[in-house]
């Protein structure tokens, strides 16, 4: 998760105790599909770790089996993180960059005479538009991960610390004008 750009505490559980002011930050948080485990982090309080022995599980089964698990854990990466679109635009320019070469051994072999008839028209037509067709599923993928992050409306920045009461604004003060 930490090569996705999550930053999580390793092997930790889902429970914690949170101040107001962290209560309140974190209810700034209106998406649907919220991932606690990343976006706690991302309040930026300060926060220390509880340590305990977890005893082995002594009656019943898990209701998360191994299916379970990793449909949790591919909505997590999904709900927090564009890295696996980009994984995808990578793998497009890396794919026509080798249809590129692709294409000039393919060239090569038949001005060389070795190629068999039509075998280098198929070679460099596969190749190239699959490498092309992963470009452009990357890019609007690249597009599509920019509005997913837009309508998500997370909170920019969080304000610590508020240094003068509530109650107190600058238009409150009015100046005595004398005629």
């Amino acid at each position: 998760m930490q090569k996705l750009g999550v930053q999580l505490v390793y092997n930790h559980a889902d429970f914690r105790l949170m101040s107001k002011r962290a209560l309140e930050e974190l209810s700034r948080y209106t998406e649907i599909n919220i991932f606690l485990r990343g976006i706690v982090p991302l309040l930026g309080f300060r926060s220390t770790k509880v340590f305990y022995d977890r005893k082995k599980r002594f009656a019943g089964e898990s209701k998360y089996p191994l299916k379970k698990m990793l449909a949790f854990a591919f909505d997590d990466i999904t709900s927090f993180s564009i890295v696996p679109i980009r994984l995808i635009t990578f793998i497009g320019f890396l794919a026509f960059l080798l249809s590129s070469a692709a294409g000039i051994y393919s060239l090569a072999v038949k001005l060389l005479g070795h190629a068999e008839s039509g075998w280098t028209s198929i070679m460099i037509s596969v190749w190239l538009i699959g490498g092309l067709l992963l470009m452009g599923m990357g890019l609007i993928g690249e597009y599509i991960g920019k509005i997913y992050q837009e309508v998500k409306r997370r909170p920019r920045f969080t304000i610590e610390k508020t240094l003068h009461s509530p109650s107190f604004s600058p238009s409150s003060k009015k100046e005595k004008v004398h005629h």
